[in-house]
């Protein structure tokens, strides 16, 4: 009875926590219920509603959700409630209690993934998630994976060990940035496919340039020539709809800190079904669990708090509309783009084309290195970008606003722009 009534009160709880925080942005929903996404798009009193929901510094412009977004009130107040209650008797509380509530956080991303909760694991990062399949897949020396110079770097560093420890062997090659049209990606990948190529390992969104690649075209190729594939997803999931199981790739790792906003340390793996027996787990587990998808977070204690706290994150992108947010964070891009294209000296690695690219862009001043320009951008406008650099290929700085970023704040990033290009190439 205890427990039951514990669970009860910690239930009410969490719905009080959700009226708080979302019921200004339910109510605005109501106004945009029915209207198209590219509409909701400009409707400024809307995100201003959204805006308002989260605990940003209005006194810094904040275009890097690409690395890590902030969450927004109500998942923070759930992680507070969680550890709240973890730290009221741990050994009851978590192992009894909370622990379940993981396996409601599985289904509902993998509802949101288009997937099979059996085949999604719930993890701390894009990087534990696809080093649990880059190192749990059989390989044998003189196998080749394949990908681009533009693959993130830890994710190059694990292949690299792998070659080192088991003889496979990593082939790259460089990629437009950004191509004329995005199919010139899949003939990339055609013809750099020998008959040793075991794996490609792609990005669905650079981390660089924030050029959308075609994933399920690749994937299908690969699948014809019986060649696995990994899919990159940390600037994919709910960034922009879509489904994992139509992309047809294998293994698809992504973080969740980054757009599903949700706390910092999580992260998601899908691996589809039948090659969870034949992919080792980074941490062991028991051969019991050989093909449960569970046995990729067998990685001891941890803290329960963060990942029950993912649902919140997921209520609030549902309270949004995943249609919504996507045109949202386009519009976003489009705006600030327009109006620096124009401009001397300014030179752009991403594609102002809602087919290749969504909120993540990079760009760069003819003359100004990367950093440089970064710093240019702090310290006189307080805007917080991050710089990109393709060793040997070009270098930049990635834009990457979200939700809670207003027309003000891009608008301010394109007059930055405009103003220090001018100083330069005077």
């Amino acid at each position: 009875m205890l427990r039951r009534n514990f669970l009860s009160r910690m239930g009410v709880g969490l719905v009080a926590l959700r009226t708080d925080a979302l019921s200004r942005l339910d109510q605005a929903a109501l106004l945009v219920d029915g209207r198209p996404p590219e509409e909701v798009a400009r409707d400024e009193d809307y995100w201003f509603a959204v805006r308002r929901a989260f605990t940003v510094d209005p006194n810094e412009i904040n275009l890097n959700s690409g690395s890590v977004s902030p969450a927004p009130r109500v998942v923070q107040e759930a992680v507070e409630h969680y550890l709240t209650i973890t730290n009221m008797s741990p050994s009851l509380w978590v192992d009894e209690m909370l622990s379940p509530h993981r396996e409601l956080v599985r289904k509902r991303l993998a509802a949101m993934a288009g997937a099979d909760a059996e085949e999604i694991a719930i993890t701390r990062n894009t990087s534990e998630s696809l080093q649990i399949v880059q190192l749990g897949m059989e390989l044998r020396p003189g196998d080749e994976i394949l990908l681009t110079t533009q693959d993130y770097p830890r994710m190059i560093t694990t292949w690299r060990q792998r070659e080192r420890r088991d003889g496979v062997v990593l082939r790259t090659f460089p990629v437009p940035s950004p191509p004329d049209d995005p199919m010139e990606l899949v003939e990339a990948y055609r013809k750099h496919i020998t008959p040793r190529t075991r794996v490609i390992h792609m990005s669905h969104v650079t981390f660089t340039a924030g050029q959308i690649f075609p994933v399920r075209e690749i994937c299908a190729m690969a699948r014809d020539r019986g060649i696995r594939t990994v899919v990159d997803g940390a600037h994919s999931f709910a960034h922009f709809p879509f489904s994992v199981r139509e992309l047809g790739c294998d293994y698809f790792g992504t973080s969740l800190h980054k757009w599903l906003t949700a706390p910092v340390g999580t992260g998601m793996l899908y691996v589809r079904r039948e090659l969870i027996p034949e992919t080792w787990a980074l941490t062991p587990a028991p051969s019991s669990m050989d093909g449960d998808i569970r046995k990729f977070e067998q990685i001891g204690t941890f803290p329960v708090a963060i990942p029950n706290s993912i649902g919140e994150a997921i209520t609030f992108h549902e309270s949004i509309g995943g249609e919504r947010k996507a045109a949202r964070l386009r519009y976003l891009r489009r705006r600030w783009m327009e109006q620096v294209e124009d401009v001397p000296g300014v030179e752009f690695r991403t594609a102002n084309d809602d087919r290749q690219a969504g909120a993540l862009s990079t760009m760069g001043i003819e003359g100004v290195g990367a950093q440089d320009l970064t710093g240019l951008l702090q310290e006189r406008y307080s805007i917080h970008v991050r710089p990109r650099f393709v060793t040997g290929e070009w270098e930049g700085i990635r834009v990457t606003p979200n939700v809670f970023s207003t027309l003000e704040e891009v608008d301010t990033f394109a007059t930055a722009i405009r103003e220090i290009a001018a100083e330069f190439l005077q």
